[in-house]
Parts: structure tokens; C-alpha cells; sequence
């Protein structure tokens, strides 16, 4: 078999100098410092407040998750931001009804155990409590002007990472968040009327906790347990 050759045009994206503000190394520290003393005040929350957040810092922390790398820049995400009373009570509905399946039989015995300490069960009512709901979606292909399907690149490493971003941009704001994942959620194309390419990847509840939240008792990793360095 002879070697395929692969033809490589040149960029059609124009060059702009690079906007980028560079530091002192002390200012460096600083800055890393605190923002991993702001960032490890995050806590996933189960309790919200009904209270009303302005849709603008919604808007604004999703411009923030629009800004990570992606494959081959082709942003393959898009976030659905739910706010009316009738959606958010049909997905808790769906949601719920997905969640009984997995805690009474699909959950093994193994994953239950490791669930049981954080005090987890079937019932989601901070998806209706919380003034919104965020469902990402991931974006497995596109589809030309042309109506041709093309393929889109590191997918879920992609909205991994603006996932990542958002959720942090929601607790920089003032927000608390939750990430929250019950399988399968196919139930998300149909209520938020999203098209077959776009695979529910996550569903973040986003808003103040309520005044009387809790949250487990349980620490982070030290440095050690989570790096290597050669």
C-alpha cells in the first residue's frame, strides 16, 4: 500500500499580536496564591435559595467557558440556561425518575457504599429550587450549509475543560453550583428540543445556597497525593 500524502493548505485564519500581560515573578505568586484561596472555598451544594440572580452574570460566566481550548476550535458545546418553573419541573421529574432506576438497581453495591457517606438519594429538588439550570451539551458533529454532517474533534476533552472554566467563573462570581449527571439524560434533547448531535453532557444547577446549607465534612488531597514531578 502506498503512503498517503496529505495536503496541508496554508491558514486561512489572519494573525493578530498576542494580548497577553506578563508579571513580575513575586506579582505571579501572589496572584496563583490567591486564587487557589478563593477557588478552594468551592463546595458542590445541595441546598439553594429561590433567590434571583441577574441573567447578565449567567451570560458572562458562559462567555467565560466559551474561552477554552478546543479541538480544531470548533467549540463543540452549547449550554442551554433554564430559568422557567414548568421546564425545570419537567426535568426534576425525569431526572428523579432516572435517579429511583439507579439507586433501587443499576448502582452496584461498591458504588452505593461510596455514595452512602455524602448522604445522596433520589430526590432532586434543588432543580426546581434553584432560579437556573445549565445543561451542557456536547456537540459530537456539525453540519455544513450544505446540511453535511463533519466531524468535530476531542469532544469531550473539549467541553470537559468549559465545563471546568464555568464552573469556576459561577463561584468567582458569588454562585454556588451543582454538577449533576443522572444516566442517561436523553430526556434533556427532548424537553430542551436539542437536535440528535448534541449528547447531554452535564447539568449544573447554579445559584445562592440557601441559608441554612450544608455541606459533608470531607477534605481535599494534599499536594503530594496529586502530583509527580521529574
Amino acid at each position: 500500500m502506498k503512503d498517503r500524502k496529505i495536503s496541508i493548505s496554508p491558514a486561512q485564519i489572519p494573525t493578530i499580536p498576542l494580548d497577553f500581560q506578563e508579571y513580575p515573578v513575586k506579582e505571579m505568586q501572589r496572584r496563583a496564591l490567591e486564587y487557589y484561596e478563593k477557588i478552594k472555598q468551592r463546595r458542590t451544594v445541595r441546598d439553594f435559595s429561590v433567590r434571583n440572580v441577574p441573567v447578565d452574570i449567567i451570560e458572562n460566566c458562559l462567555r467565560t467557558a466559551d474561552t477554552a481550548p478546543n479541538g480544531a476550535n470548533q467549540h463543540p458545546w452549547h449550554f442551554v440556561v433554564i430559568s422557567d418553573p414548568e421546564k425545570k419541573r419537567q426535568i426534576r421529574v425525569a431526572a428523579e425518575k432516572e435517579e429511583h432506576e439507579f439507586y433501587t438497581s443499576r448502582a452496584s453495591s461498591e458504588w452505593l457504599e461510596a455514595l452512602a457517606p455524602l448522604g445522596t438519594d433520589e430526590n432532586k429538588p434543588f432543580l426546581e429550587t434553584a432560579p437556573y439550570l445549565i445543561a451542557i451539551f456536547a456537540k459530537v458533529y456539525g453540519i455544513n450549509e450544505q446540511g453535511k454532517r463533519f466531524k468535530h474533534y476531542y469532544v469531550n476533552e473539549s467541553v470537559g475543560i468549559a465545563t471546568g472554566l464555568l464552573i469556576s467563573a459561577i463561584h468567582n462570581s458569588g454562585l454556588a453550583s451543582l454538577a449533576h449527571t443522572p444516566s442517561p439524560m436523553g430526556f434533556l434533547n427532548k424537553i430542551l428540543w436539542r437536535p440528535e448531535q448534541e449528547r447531554p453532557f452535564l447539568l449544573l444547577v447554579v445559584g445562592y445556597p440557601a441559608d441554612n446549607a450544608k455541606v459533608p465534612d470531607i477534605g481535599r488531597k494534599t499536594l503530594d497525593e496529586i502530583s509527580t514531578y521529574f
